[in-house]
């Protein structure tokens, strides 16, 4: 068993490099006058260069003053301006099989005070659901605790699906929301990613935690966590 776990997790590894890579290309590319598309295509296009075979790529660009949730392909359209915020979720399979998730923003220009406000915000309700990440611990309970501490804070409660398991498929149990019967066991891939519009800012920060006797292991993206400022 032990082996089995090694492999998977170097699985993982190499699907983190890909992510990674991903990510910075289509950050690189970002310009004025390019749409969503364009920069989900650059990040698709790394991936399977690279021994991804599945994915979803997750794009959205938007005004400093006007958040919007990030979309799928038929909803990429809009032109990339000056000073435009733009969040992109990379979702897929590395060239061993296994799924990871990275999720960053990047702005065209400086990032606002508030966007920077609640992306530290968004690390900070992570980590709040990474304390519970423990074996043993019912995903529902992770669920509840999580939106009392969102309300707690003046936060959009989460609707959705906001933290999962990961392998051969893209979303795996458990998953963590109200009506899961299965709760964290040791060796579990679990993605992570708090996600809510509040005031003029969109927040988004995803990554990927293998599940320890202890809690998760550190993430295993390296990729920064922070806001891309580009020129």
């Amino acid at each position: 068993m032990h082996s089995e776990i090694i492999r998977w997790y170097d699985h993982w590894l190499k699907n983190i490099d890909t992510g990674v890579g991903a990510m910075r290309a289509a950050f690189a590319a970002v310009e004025p006058g390019l749409r969503d598309r364009d920069i989900a295509a650059i990040a698709q296009s790394y991936s399977q260069r690279h021994g991804s075979e599945n994915g979803i790529y997750l794009c959205a660009s938007m005004p400093p003053d006007h958040p919007a949730p990030i979309n799928q392909r038929h909803y990429q359209s809009r032109v990339i301006n000056d000073g435009d915020v733009i969040a992109l979720l990379v979702e897929d399979s590395g060239p061993g099989g296994m799924y990871t998730e990275l999720g960053r923003t990047c702005v065209v220009g400086k990032a606002s005070a508030e966007l920077k406000d609640e992306f530290a915000f968004a690390l900070e309700a992570r980590k709040f659901t990474l304390s519970l990440l423990k074996p043993g611990t019912p995903a529902r309970d992770i669920y509840a605790a999580y939106n009392d501490f969102m309300r707690q804070n003046c936060r959009p409660q989460e609707k959705r699906l906001y933290a999962h398991g990961q392998g051969y498929d893209l979303v795996e149990r458990p998953l963590i929301r109200q009506d899961e019967p299965m709760g964290i066991e040791e060796n579990m891939n679990i993605v992570v990613h708090p996600t809510y519009i509040r005031g003029h800012a969109f927040s988004c920060v995803c990554d990927n935690y293998l599940i320890t006797a202890n809690g998760p292991r550190e993430r295993l993206h390296r990729f920064a966590e922070s806001i891309t400022e580009l020129g």
